[in-house]
């Protein structure tokens, strides 16, 4: 079907948006979602003209832009591309600067939830330290994630004291109870340092590559491969070959060439029994039990 013929500007980018959170949250179509937020965010442009009524439509340019960026990192983070999430709010809002509080919320949030915080450490202090945001609302919520969640799990710990203490939205009781977070982060930090034993030091996981942990489990299974070969040799070798041929070449008369039901079947049967006999004492004897003499 033919795309239907969007208004210009926002109306263009809205329609846009409530077809992404329907393909998102309904059809579970994550890729198809983040298409619809790219181009919602393409047809945002710049933003909007000298000529239009600036206020009005510079409140809802932003708010359907960020709702666009919004909808489309959680399409990326389902899709499990969490990776490109950063890059992908960079490529509509250029620097970390302007990115508005929700999406840097979530991107924190995201890449903490990762296991990778230090994602987030630049694009995170350049937006806490430019003056165009200091007036915001969210400033003070925001400094704290962005504490919690990526400086202090990181051990930057003199940074943190930094921000906080340059922080002039924050009153002294709230400076107070977050350098004290801090201070206990950092004690904890510490302690955990000097009870690491020497071998964990030796095998630290920032260090260890994935390389090296599937070489030594590669090493531990052969092995273990080599001890299983080894016993199963030692164990076969006291096998009467000589008898098993035998008896399996006697099994094979019976059952194909003579009729078990038969008298003159009998001796083979009875031979046939005292060979397997014979073999399955010789197997189940130990090693230095003397080998049965026929």
């Amino acid at each position: 079907a033919e795309p239907p013929a969007w208004a210009p500007g926002p109306a263009q980018a809205a329609a846009l948006l409530e077809e992404a959170a329907d393909l998102l949250v309904l059809h579970r179509d994550f890729a198809a979602a983040v298409e619809r937020c790219e181009a919602g965010c393409d047809s945002l442009g710049a933003g909007p003209g000298p000529g239009h009524e600036r206020c009005l439509f510079l409140a809802s340019f932003a708010e359907v832009k960020c709702s666009l960026c919004v909808v489309g990192i959680q399409a990326l983070a389902e899709m499990n591309r969490w990776r490109e999430v950063l890059s992908w709010v960079l490529q509509y809002y250029h620097v970390p600067e302007h990115l508005p509080p929700k999406v840097l919320e979530l991107c924190i949030l995201l890449y903490s939830k990762v296991g990778e915080p230090q994602v987030m450490l630049e694009a995170g202090s350049s937006w806490l330290r430019a003056q165009a945001n200091q007036s915001l609302p969210e400033l003070g919520s925001l400094l704290e994630l962005y504490l919690v969640q990526v400086l202090l799990p990181l051990g930057r710990f003199k940074g943190a004291e930094e921000l906080v203490q340059g922080c002039a939205v924050l009153d002294s009781e709230q400076q107070l109870a977050l350098l004290s977070a801090i201070h206990q982060s950092r004690c904890r930090w510490m302690q955990r340092e000097e009870t690491r034993s020497p071998a964990e030091e030796q095998q630290d996981p920032a260090t260890e590559t994935v390389l090296g942990v599937l070489s030594q489990k590669l090493l531990t299974m052969l092995t273990l491969l080599r001890r299983a070969l080894r016993s199963m040799s030692n164990h076969f070798y006291l096998l009467p070959y000589k008898k098993m041929l035998l008896a399996t070449f006697l099994l094979y008369l019976v059952v194909v060439r003579l009729d078990p039901a038969s008298p003159t079947s009998l001796p083979f049967i009875y031979k046939l029994v005292q060979l397997f006999r014979q073999a399955w004492a010789a197997v189940l004897s130990p090693i230095h039990r003397p080998p049965i003499r026929d």
